[in-house]
């Protein structure tokens, strides 16, 4: 039995999850801004016993890893590798633009490509692009939004802008094969199913050195034309 606890805090929204054998048996989503510290370690006993499991029974903790909020992904980060140590368990993590565009590419069969965004500062964000078959096609960049970001993509496929990184997009894409999708938040739940691949290969973090993927550093280059 494989036992996997899902942690996301790369966003003002927070959220827990719990994996059992690849499938959800739970999960707590707090959205109060700046309230991780103090709400995270309660969500997750909460849903622990919600569950009716208990800490020692984990085989795994996932954490988003980032981008995302600076603050956010370092409470999220040192939670997961706290609880790692003391109970001895593996470190997953999983890329926050990848769990996003795995909310959308789990329950749809259109031919898209997949484009979760969030917001980083004036008119720039972290993005990534995923093919219809969840293939990564643009590796996770902070992007520059203009009137050509993303027009050699557009120019051949439907795209999906989704996140909170998108508002800013609608301001400046405009074209047939753009879309926006609302009400796509970091979650908990796509990080812990997609640990649950990494937890089956072993592909585990180092507890000790492992550094959340805060991608600060920006450069103008990358505006996926």
């Amino acid at each position: 039995m494989s036992l996997i606890l899902g942690i996301d805090t790369s966003s003002s929204s927070g959220s827990v999850a719990l994996l059992k054998d690849g499938k959800l048996i739970g999960s707590q989503l707090y959205s109060i801004e700046k309230s991780h510290s103090s709400l995270l370690h309660v969500m997750i006993e909460q849903m622990m016993k919600n569950a009716g499991c208990l800490m020692n029974e984990l085989s795994a903790v996932s954490v988003a890893e980032g981008p995302g909020s600076y603050t956010g992904l370092r409470i999220g980060v040192s939670a997961a590798k706290g609880l790692c140590l003391a109970l001895d368990i593996p470190l997953i993590a999983i890329n926050t633009l990848e769990a996003m565009a795995y909310q959308l590419h789990r329950r749809s069969a259109d031919q898209v490509t997949y484009c979760p965004m969030l917001d980083a500062r004036r008119m720039e964000v972290y993005s990534a692009l995923y093919d219809q078959n969840f293939q990564n096609i643009k590796s996770t960049a902070p992007v520059i939004l203009d009137d050509y970001a993303y027009e050699d993509i557009l120019e051949n496929q439907k795209v999906l802008f989704f996140g909170d990184g998108s508002n800013k997009a609608k301001e400046v894409i405009n074209h047939k094969n753009a879309f926006f999708v609302d009400s796509i938040v970091p979650s908990a739940e796509e990080v812990a199913l997609l640990a649950f691949d990494k937890f089956k290969s072993n592909a585990f973090e180092n507890v000790i050195s492992f550094e959340p993927f805060y991608l600060k550093e920006f450069r103008t280059a990358s505006s996926f034309k």
